[in-house]
């Protein structure tokens, strides 16, 4: 099994086809396709189903995209470190961080890049929470910054702190000043993403629980799109307070009573961590203030 067939296979999963890994990695077509049938000769097994013009993985292929990933993290590695100075330290960090959340470890990676100047750093979204600790295990991501729980024994979480979350509404809602009590709604659609294993289901409940209703506008699995849907008057919507506050000069935001908040923290495998990924721990370790 050689570096390069890896790389290959990796590349033909993420772009479901040969054709497309051939255009992103810059080699021809037949040698990606001779280096896949060498790859199945030798482990025996069909790595890939055949769907049309693309290529989707098969149940063993899908199993082996966390180990292949993590073999060619550990030989970048390796070569990395054969490479470097002495006293430091180079290679790759991979980070992925739910969008709302991105903004609050920029301070970390920041350090960590500080501190290690000669290391790059992929900062990538996490689109569904939910897919956190699939990521970790399949080798995309060190590390994930998500909302918490994360219910995973295998990985280790520091708590960086809690967001709040804030009322939107449309340009010329009529609202009194300071925190509006969830009971006291105003009589406005709102905009929701739906319901599932995030922060939407507290929101909802909370306003339940408030003896308050509200009418539905839209349900939107676009969260980047609530506050365009909400300064267009489509409704208000409740979001992070940071974003809330990026917009108030051009909406109508307010805190709630009682406060909405969520912790949020890093999550990652302990025993699976590159030398590179063991640095970024104990930033993070050294770094992290966890508010309440």
């Amino acid at each position: 099994m050689e570096r390069r067939e890896l790389a290959y296979f990796l590349s033909v999963a993420e772009h479901e086809g040969i054709g497309g890994a051939a255009a992103a990695l810059g080699v021809a077509q037949p040698t990606i396709s001779q280096a896949l049938r060498g790859l199945e000769r030798e482990l025996g097994v069909a790595l890939f189903v055949r769907v049309g013009r693309g290529m989707v993985l098969s149940a063993a292929g899908r199993s082996l995209v966390g180990p292949a990933r993590k073999i060619l993290r550990d030989i970048t590695a390796v070569h990395d470190m054969l490479g470097a100075p002495e006293d430091g330290l180079t290679g790759h960090l991979d980070i992925a961080a739910f969008s709302a959340l991105a903004p609050e470890v920029v301070p970390l990676v920041a350090a960590f890049r500080h501190a290690y100047p000669d290391v790059v750093v992929g900062f990538g979204e996490l689109v569904e929470e939910s897919a956190a600790s699939a990521l970790i295990r399949d080798g995309h991501s060190e590390f994930v910054v998500v909302h918490l729980p994360i219910d995973d024994p295998r990985l280790e979480v520091i708590e960086l702190g809690s967001q709040e979350y804030w009322l939107a509404y449309p340009p010329g809602t009529a609202l009194p000043d300071g925190p509006v009590p969830l009971s006291e709604l105003p009589d406005v659609p709102m905009v929701f993403v739906p319901q599932g294993p995030s922060v939407a289901d507290e929101i909802q409940e909370a306003i339940r629980d408030a003896g308050a209703t509200v009418e539905l506008a839209v349900l939107v699995e676009h969260r980047e799109a609530r506050i365009p849907m909400v300064l267009a008057g489509l409704g208000g919507t409740i979001i992070e307070r940071s974003l809330a506050e990026a917009v108030a000069d051009r909406a109508v935001v307010r805190p709630v009573e009682p406060p909405i908040t969520r912790t949020f923290g890093v999550a990652f495998d302990p025993d699976a961590l590159s030398p590179v990924g063991q640095a970024f721990a104990a930033v993070v370790r050294a770094g992290s203030h966890p508010t309440g």
